[in-house]
């Protein structure tokens, strides 16, 4: 079991990239249905995607994926309560400030 250390691996992704009118997105599909978890980390390799204005592109890479250890999950999951409950700290009004 990893309790600190990281451990990667390779695989293939297709990323899939839109830049119109109707979408604006960049998704990466990893094969091997690999699952990402908290803390975990993917990097893609190649030169970056520049797509102009009313295109999309679908292309196939290389990533390294790299699992967080139990402390480093237990870490980002943590961090990631603390995170949603600022979301909670903002309050609708019908009053005007004076």
């Amino acid at each position: 079991m990893r309790i600190f250390a990281r451990e990667t691996l390779e695989t293939g992704c297709t990323i899939s990239v839109e830049h119109t009118a109707e979408a604006l997105h960049a998704h990466v599909e990893l094969d091997d249905s690999i699952e990402i978890g908290p803390g975990d980390q993917v990097r893609v390799h190649g030169a970056p995607v520049r797509l102009p204005f009313g295109e999309k592109i679908s292309l196939r890479r290389r990533a390294t994926v790299s699992r967080a250890g139990l402390v480093e999950s237990w870490w980002t999951k943590l961090r990631a309560q603390f995170d949603l409950t600022e979301l909670y700290e903002i309050t609708f009004t019908s009053e005007k400030s004076r």
